[in-house]
């Protein structure tokens, strides 16, 4: 056997498994037959991810190192022979990927341990892999709570001429599970033609993407349950049970060239119908009373957000000299009836009447006030509110003192007529003009038959 008859790395308390952020800590046992000349002992703990194109090859066609961390646990000298032990310990850091061995890829981490012996001299090594397991918390998944479910309508051909159909549907009991969880698979069969169908199955799958020029990808199927046929014309619901083994979780974080997915597969043998519902699975179950936290707080919403900043909503309670109220249409005054003429004779002509008044855009329509724009309604407005439009006038609502608030309108809705400080409405009534207060001569003027005299 030589002058080496052991060389082997042992884990302290013989562990094997470790997450990320621990350290790593062992020994190497040496026994020699004889004496042995060395240069260097030394120990190296690394982690890295290799994927190739070739299945089972170890001729990487890209690497990713996560660390390499090399220490010396003896110098230069002479080994006597016997045993000889030599402690390590190494920290493995925070970011290192869950393990993983695939068909074109794999995430390994080892400790290796190496004899550097003078020239001309037989090198010796051994190594020891460990694995890492970095947990996948599912209630941190997003959007992971409720059930799965899809489904397919696929037409097929048969006997050369007829056409048939058949629906899909398929629900699972949850989105995440974790190793020995059962996934819950219901399923519903409408055979809308008149053949039977294959058998139905439900299969746990799992896809393996290996991220290169070209990306590799590896299908697998996990575990699988069948079922029986449906007839012609009939519908079917099929309940089955799928037993998660032990497997790698979905998402090994840290790891870029390597990714993992797993879906339920729902299929009919004949015709050709299947369809998917995605699944995660972790290393730590959905908790149920962590649901209602994950649910997303309702948006909170204000009459105020939805009316445009440069343009505010007036204020009916405060008039002021540029907003004059709406006032109903009237016709124009006719003229008023001339007195009894007096005896004396006036030298001054004025005129018969006072000029008539007329509204402008009195006739053919009613006239429209630019004080009270339409407004833009918030969602919290009343359908009260809508009673009035600003700008419009509705005589059969019409008040004696002038109209108010609208009765029912929501705080902070758009009214359509100031509320305080408003002119009262004039009721629609033609009175004769009072000369009293008028600026014309409070004089008569003469008749025509005094006028002809003079």
């Amino acid at each position: 056997m030589g002058k080496l008859q052991e060389f082997e790395i042992t884990f302290d308390s013989d562990k094997e498994l470790y997450s990320p952020g621990e350290s790593i800590s062992g020994t190497v046992r040496i026994k020699l037959a004889q004496q042995l000349q060395c240069k260097a002992i030394k120990v190296n703990c690394n982690g890295f991810c290799g994927i190739t194109s070739k299945v089972n090859d170890t001729a990487w066609s890209m690497e990713e190192q996560y660390f390499n961390s090399s220490v010396s646990v003896a110098d230069k000298g002479t080994l006597k022979e016997g045993e000889h032990t030599f402690p390590f310990k190494f920290l493995i850091p925070e970011t290192a990927p869950t393990s993983f061995e695939g068909n074109y890829g794999r995430i390994v981490y080892r400790v290796r341990s190496f004899i550097d012996t003078p020239r001309f001299s037989k090198d010796y090594n051994t190594e020891k892999p460990f694995y890492m397991l970095r947990l996948l918390n599912l209630n941190e998944v997003p959007d992971i709570w409720g059930t799965g479910s899809s489904a397919v309508t696929q037409q097929f051909t048969y006997m050369l001429m007829k056409t048939g159909t058949v629906v899909l549907k398929a629900q699972s009991d949850l989105k995440g599970y974790t190793p020995g969880q059962v996934i819950q698979v219901t399923a519903s069969i409408h055979n809308q033609s008149g053949k039977k169908t294959g058998n139905m199955a439900a299969s746990l799958m799992q896809r393996v993407t290996y991220e290169m020029k070209r990306p590799v990808h590896d299908l697998r199927t996990i575990a699988e349950v069948e079922g029986g046929v449906v007839k012609a014309n009939k519908e079917v619901e099929w309940k089955e049970q799928l037993i998660i083994p032990p497997l790698p979780q979905s998402s090994l974080v840290g790891c870029d060239l390597i990714k993992i997915e797993y879906y339920v597969k729902v299929s009919l043998k004949s015709p050709d119908v299947m369809l998917t519902l995605p699944i995660h699975i972790g290393n730590i179950a959905l908790d149920k009373k962590l649901r209602s936290s994950k649910r997303a707080a309702p948006p909170s919403s204000s009459a105020a957000a939805d009316t445009p900043a440069s343009d505010p909503i007036p204020d009916p309670s405060i008039s002021t000299s540029a907003t004059t109220p709406t006032l109903p249409p009237r016709p124009a005054p006719k003229p008023a009836p001339r007195p009894t003429p007096r005896p004396r004779m006036s030298s001054i002509n004025s005129p018969s009447a006072p000029p008539a008044d007329y509204q402008q855009g009195a006739e053919g329509g009613t006239p429209m006030n630019d004080a009270y724009p339409n407004k833009r309604q918030s969602q919290l407005v009343s359908p009260n509110a809508f009673s009035y439009a600003p700008g419009l006038f509705f005589a059969q609502n019409q008040q004696q003192n002038g109209p108010g608030p609208v009765p029912g309108g929501p705080t902070g809705a758009t009214a359509p007529y100031p509320t305080e400080g408003a002119v009262a409405m004039p009721t629609p009534q033609i009175l004769p003009p009072d000369y009293g207060n008028s600026s014309y001569p409070h004089e008569a003027p003469p008749s025509y038959d005094e006028s002809c005299n003079t």
